[in-house]
């Protein structure tokens, strides 16, 4: 563990520094001299003085050209930058590039004083001389000699140290000429850089891609996550939250009384989710990089809604503190002028994030960062461990390394929290001594769910219907009521078309008003229905259906049939006639006859649904009624459909319930999945399902739907024809 320099990379780094400055001296002098040749002052002058005028014109042409000179200096103006465009495809170095990017080669130099590895590690050093050198076909063997040695991970992790110097490095001598300015701004320290420094992309096109007002919702921790939160105030405990609370698109707000009795407030910031990027949470990668680049950015915005809505006094004394994305978001909030004059920022802590160019708005705030040389978060700002200007002499900064070089391990906040606990001891002091007005009892904690935007009510616009309460009758509470339609969030569910026995069939049509069941080959077709409704608003709940499809009741020879079978439910007259149901939840168990016209049974049901593969078993394990499982074959993309469904009602009546579905569906034209009946089960509905013929039968269609929402409402009654 060491976060200390040496005397000799001490003097390299200083070295370095004053290169930089003579490297911006010959810029500023490039500038002006391409000034003199294309504003046209001297050539206005020739006609007057033409030996003197043209002998000065010469004079600037060649120091800004020669490589005596400045070399191919061309800078600013419009024909400047295009000047040296066309010299930097071309291959051509002006003085200042050279000057910086020795200083670049030294501050390599001093990181490997610290660094031994990176001058040791044959393949590293390879690679390290190469882009030093200038040798772009080299480089690229070289870079692909450590991916193949030690996979990308590894690689990024041992470069981490320098990762910023060799970027600008290889944008300074490339002939890219659109990294050029992102190159500039690495080496000199000036500010972020705008573009990326390998392809010469706008950093900005990206980061504009993540959009938003920021919106925060509160939301409750689990018992667990509770259970592990910190009840004093401290910079270990902050962190600790950070850690409980996870990279899960939340953060959390807390308030403690300090020894002075005051009443302060903690916002906690984690860094970013895992995953591709989220259209809802400001925590994904886009964010993350928004965070890192911009003055403001939906992260920072949702921090500024999750700290209003949590109602703080004008005023209230506020710190913060964030690990890797949340560290740049909490320093956005820092320097932002209105949030600061709302409150006062007294503390804003950054682990293992890039923000060497944020400024707090309030002069007053104390900042700390804390960054482990191999983890390549905090260097994507461009300044790493190499850097050589001292960019915030206010700040406390503490940069360290230790044994562990392997990214993203360095990075997770636990490795952090491990590092601050057991080995930096000094920092941690000083740090919680600044903290010494948090240090008190926890009297109020809110986590908060963060948004790009406000987000739409749960379910919007297919869910957010009219609702109305029904009574269940259920033996356990005969007073309970539920609220109908049942509107499911989240659920799947796969319906499997068989070939069946059409003698079967007719029976158990027979007396329904049905005439026969809707034919494939001469065979009756029948749909087994399984559903997994994970999320409703009257709890989880499994179920399984066994249907008849039948045509139109009032027009049963209607030609028509296959075509209404692909309709909505709104304009479908076809549908599957009840033959049998099983639900593994009481409440739905005693809704159902008012759901769709049944009885169903109540039994144990798995479901298990993925794009390749279906597993619904119901009954218990050492009592199956039946198996449907295998592989689903290929499929196509289709919505997933609605259902249509009847049932015999009271007094001659026939119901009609539908189930309106949304969500993406595939359709398993050769499913290869298969149907058991259990082998020893008198149950009903297996009993139908061998009069069908369908023990050990391949259903001929499957449509699955792995994540959708459902509408179920009432069964309708229907005068039957």
């Amino acid at each position: 563990m060491s976060g200390e320099t040496g005397p000799a990379a001490g003097s390299l780094r200083d070295a370095a520094r004053e290169l930089v400055d003579i490297g911006i001296t010959i810029r500023e002098a490039a500038v002006h001299t391409t000034a003199a040749l294309t504003d046209g002052t001297l050539l206005r002058a020739l006609p007057h003085a033409p030996s003197e005028g043209y002998l000065a014109h010469r004079a600037l042409l060649r120091a800004i050209t020669n490589d005596g000179g400045l070399g191919y200096a061309f800078a600013g103006g419009r024909l400047g930058r295009l000047a040296a465009t066309f010299g930097a495809m071309a291959g051509a170095e002006c003085l200042a590039v050279r000057v910086l990017a020795t200083s670049l080669r030294l501050r390599i130099a001093a990181v490997a004083v610290d660094h031994p590895e990176l001058t040791g590690d044959p393949v590293l050093g390879r690679l390290i001389e190469a882009v030093a050198a200038d040798r772009d076909l080299e480089a690229v063997r070289a870079l692909r000699a450590l991916l193949k040695d030690r996979g990308a991970v590894r690689a990024l992790s041992g470069l981490a140290p320098v990762f910023g110097e060799v970027l600008a490095l290889r944008a300074l001598l490339d002939e890219n000429p659109l990294n050029d300015a992102a190159a500039w701004l690495i080496a000199t320290g000036k500010g972020y850089a705008t573009a990326d420094p390998i392809t010469g992309m706008s950093n900005r096109a990206v980061a504009v891609l993540d959009t938003g007002e920021g919106a925060a919702s509160r939301v409750d921790l689990t018992a667990a996550e509770s259970a592990q939160l910190s009840a004093h105030g401290s910079l270990l405990g902050f962190l600790r939250n950070i850690s409980a609370v996870g990279t899960t698109g939340r953060v959390l707000i807390q308030s403690v009384e300090g020894p002075d009795g005051v009443v302060r407030h903690i916002v906690q910031a984690p860094g970013m989710r895992a995953g591709r990027p989220d259209d809802d949470s400001p925590q994904d990668l886009l964010g993350a990089f928004s965070s890192a680049l911009l003055a403001s950015s939906p992260y920072s915005r949702a921090l500024a809604r999750a700290v209003d809505d949590y109602g703080l006094p004008q005023g209230a004394e506020v710190a913060l503190i964030g690990h890797s994305a949340g560290g740049a978001a909490i320093m956005n909030l820092a320097q932002d002028a209105g949030f600061c004059a709302r409150h006062t920022v007294t503390h804003a802590v950054a682990v293992g994030s890039p923000v060497d160019f944020k400024r707090p708005a309030d002069p007053r705030t104390w900042v700390a960062s804390v960054t482990n040389q191999h983890d390549i978060i905090p260097t994507l700002d461009g300044q790493g461990a190499g850097g050589c200007f001292d960019l915030h002499p206010d700040w406390y900064v503490v940069d360290y390394f230790d044994s562990t070089h392997l990214f993203p391990l360095c990075h997770s906040i636990d490795h952090y929290l491990a590092n601050i606990a057991e080995h930096l001891i000094e920092p941690r002091d000083r740090i919680d001594g600044q903290l010494a007005p948090y240090r008190g009892p926890v009297v109020r904690s809110q986590a908060y769910l963060l948004f790009d935007r406000v987000p739409h009510p749960e379910g919007f616009p297919f869910l957010t219907v009219p609702t109305y309460t029904v009574p269940t009758y259920t033996v356990d509470d005969p007073e309970a009521t539920v609220e109908l339609p049942i509107r499911c969030q989240d659920g799947g569910a796969l319906t499997a078309y068989f070939a069946a026995d059409p003698v079967a069939a007719a029976g158990l049509l027979e007396g329904t008003g049905f005439g026969a069941a809707v034919r494939v080959g001469g065979r009756a077709l029948v749909a087994v229905h399984a559903s997994w409704n994970r999320r409703t608003s009257v709890g989880g709940y499994r179920e399984v259906h066994l249907g008849i499809v039948v045509p139109d009741p009032w027009r049963p020879r209607s030609p028509r049939v296959w075509p209404d079978l692909l309709r909505g439910a709104d304009r479908r007259r076809s549908g599957s006639f009840l033959a049998g149901s099983v639900v593994d939840d009481d409440v739905v168990s005693a809704v159902a006859p008012r759901l769709w016209g049944g009885e169903p049974h109540l039994a144990p049901l798995e479901f298990e649904l993925t794009a390749r593969s279906a597993r619904i078993a119901v009954g218990a394990p050492d009592d199956r009624l039946l198996t449907l499982r295998g592989l689903l074959g290929p499929g196509l993309p289709a919505s997933d459909r609605d259902l249509v469904g009847y049932a015999p009602g009271a007094a001659g009546t026939m119901l009609r319930s539908c189930v309106r579905t949304r969500g993406p569906g595939r359709v398993h034209p050769v499913p290869r999945i298969r149907l058991t009946v259990g082998p020893r089960s008198a149950h009903p509905l297996a009993r139908r399902l061998r009069e069908l013929g369908l023990d050990g039968a391949r259903p001929l269609l499957c449509l699955s739907a792995v994540a959708r929402q459902t509408l179920r409402d009432a069964a309708v009654p229907l005068p039957f024809p």
